[in-house]
């Protein structure tokens, strides 16, 4: 049994067997066995083969005789290769002799045939280490059980291990079958965490070395709420964690029991409690856990899960989905923020040397105005059929802000000519994420009719910290003293300019920022569906005088860890069963 820690990124705990994605991207490292082992590894090398040699015939024989023989040929090398008796007999030796696992052998000896090859001054011999490369990818698959193409015929619970997800891969998992994700990188506002959040999948990411210490068909525990993930644990482990899951389901069932109640403070202060959401059909579970609107729509999932852009009629559709399930009830719909780590299945755009840098979210909107053009024209008519808003991302400066507004009254005469009906008074915000943003707040309040604070990005660009980086991810931390008075500037800002604020980051999804928040003078927070409540939970349990308390104490502090200690001490008074 082992235990590895890292950083808890989706609440709830999750028992299955593991499947490793994207394991041919690093190295396999050393890992001994004990002798009364190596009959076990040796044939699990000779299973690898046999299905590699099934799994390759499959493959030749799809392949139709009029354009496929080049690609037979190919085929017939690697079977060759894989039919070779001497070959198995030196990874089955080094199994005996060293005592390494079947991995280790697989990739070592492979690996060295490969660079025999390539030294061959022949060119035809030395091109066969490609093949060689091959070969030892598929034998890994085989080996440590599973590969990506696999995620989509899943019929069994899984814990998906990897070195790293996007976004991408998160949003596509079955969450039938995907019941947890633990992976080497990440931090805890990365997109995939982000998603893994949304979709209600326990996960913990920044494991640093965990891949290295799984086989495929592991038995895991991830347990998203301390952050931990246990490898092969013992009998004992399983029914702790067994019934330590039954607590927790219980304290999800308690939270249910509130969602017809208000989100209000217990003298007397409502709050309004909004959703995020990335996909259309998220949007019931928001209503289900009593949420009163949507706060973000993340409306570039809308081109990561497609193979094709989409149309204008596919953004439209999704947005009338959405609205139709609050009707009167807001639903902000944020235009499409790609670049970064998301990117849209065209790769129109090359990739960046620092890409949270470059071209990005509106950055990105306005040198396409042929897709932001057709996503401006979908949500507006979509804007006559309930309370609908819009909001730009990762505004900077007030330039970025007239250009996008200037476009946006393009596309309403466009609409105007066509003679196609849209809410002229629609509401339009923008999303403060960065320090630019919240050091003119004043100014770029006089453009607008609300702010979304984005705590995720605007703590990674206020720290300069890559929130996805596990390298630095514990420098990351939203209890930052400077990320707390830039918040609270642009709510200073807000207030006078007489324009209504949330915060729509993931610092808001969190139990123990809750009293700060209103403290500071929230009055609206947009979170993950799953959180929503928990939240209302904490809200329903204080009184503002308690919250202004919290606050005039956190923003005498100097130091992220005296904050962080003070808020979750606060937050376990108040809820001691999420801690």
């Amino acid at each position: 049994m082992e235990i590895k820690k890292g950083i808890a990124v989706s609440h709830g705990i999750s028992i299955a067997k593991s499947l490793i994605i994207d394991s041919e991207d690093y190295r396999i490292p050393r890992r001994p066995i004990q002798p009364a082992q190596r009959m076990a590894e040796t044939q699990r090398i000779k299973n690898a083969f046999t299905a590699a040699v099934r799994e390759l015939t499959q493959l030749a024989e799809a392949q139709d005789d009029s354009t496929g023989g080049k690609i037979k040929d190919i085929f017939a090398v690697h079977l060759r290769f894989l039919r070779d008796k001497s070959l198995i007999k030196r990874i089955t030796d080094l199994v005996r002799s060293e005592l390494v696992t079947a991995e280790y052998a697989v990739s070592s000896i492979l690996r060295d045939v490969a660079s025999h090859f390539a030294k061959v001054r022949d060119a035809y011999i030395s091109e066969r280490a490609d093949d060689i490369n091959d070969i030892e990818k598929r034998l890994l698959k085989q080996l440590l059980g599973g590969k990506r193409e696999d995620l989509a015929n899943l019929t069994e619970e899984v814990v998906v291990v990897a070195r790293e997800l996007s976004p991408t891969q998160t949003a596509g998992f079955n969450r039938e079958y995907v019941k947890g994700i633990a992976s080497d990188t990440g931090g805890r506002t990365s997109h995939a965490a982000i998603v893994a959040r949304s979709l209600g999948i326990p996960a913990v990411v920044a494991l640093e070395d965990f891949t290295e210490y799984v086989r495929g068909g592991d038995t895991i525990i991830v347990d998203g709420n301390r952050g931990i993930v246990i490898v092969n644990p013992d009998q004992d482990t399983i029914a702790q964690y067994e019934e330590y899951s039954r607590e927790f389901l219980e304290l999800e069932h308690k939270f249910d029991a509130l969602r017809d109640l208000p989100a209000a403070t217990r003298d007397g202060i409502k709050i309004t409690l909004l959703g995020n959401i990335e996909f259309p059909d998220e949007a019931e579970e928001v209503l289900e856990r009593g949420g009163q609107g949507i706060g973000l729509y993340r409306t570039e999932f809308l081109y990561l899960n497609s193979q094709t852009e989409p149309t204008e009629a596919e953004h439209y559709e999704a947005y009338a989905e959405t609205v139709s399930v609050f009707k009167d009830k807001p639903v902000i719909i944020r235009t499409m923020d790609l670049g970064a780590d998301k990117f849209t299945q065209s790769k129109r755009f090359s990739r960046e040397p620092n890409p949270f840098l470059g071209l990005r979210s509106i950055r990105f909107c306005l040198q396409n105005l042929s897709l932001f053009k057709t996503q401006l024209h979908a949500i507006l008519r979509a804007s006559v059929l309930g309370s609908v808003k819009i909001m730009f991302p990762l505004i900077t400066n007030i330039h970025e802000l007239k250009q996008a507004r200037l476009i946006f009254r393009d596309v309403m005469e466009d609409l105007d000519d066509e003679k196609i009906p849209y809410n002229r008074d629609i509401e339009v915000g923008i999303m403060i994420e960065t320090p630019s943003a919240a050091l003119t707040a004043y100014h770029l309040a006089n453009e607008v009719d609300f702010f979304s604070i984005g705590t995720n990005d605007l703590t990674q660009y206020t720290l300069a910290v890559d929130r996805g980086n596990e390298l630095v991810s514990t420098l990351y931390s939203s209890a930052d003293p400077a990320v707390l008075r830039l918040i609270r500037t642009v709510l200073q800002d807000a207030h006078k300019a007489q324009i209504k604020t949330s915060i729509c980051g993931e610092m808001a999804s969190e139990p123990e920022f809750i009293m700060l928040l209103l403290g500071m003078g929230v009055r609206t927070v947009s979170i993950a569906h799953p959180m929503i409540p928990e939240i209302k939970q904490i809200i329903r349990s204080v009184t503002i005088e308690d919250c202004n308390k919290v606050a005039r104490r956190v923003l005498a502090l100097n130091s992220e860890r005296e904050i962080s200690a003070y808020l979750r001490t606060a937050a376990r008074k108040i809820l001691p069963e999420a801690f």
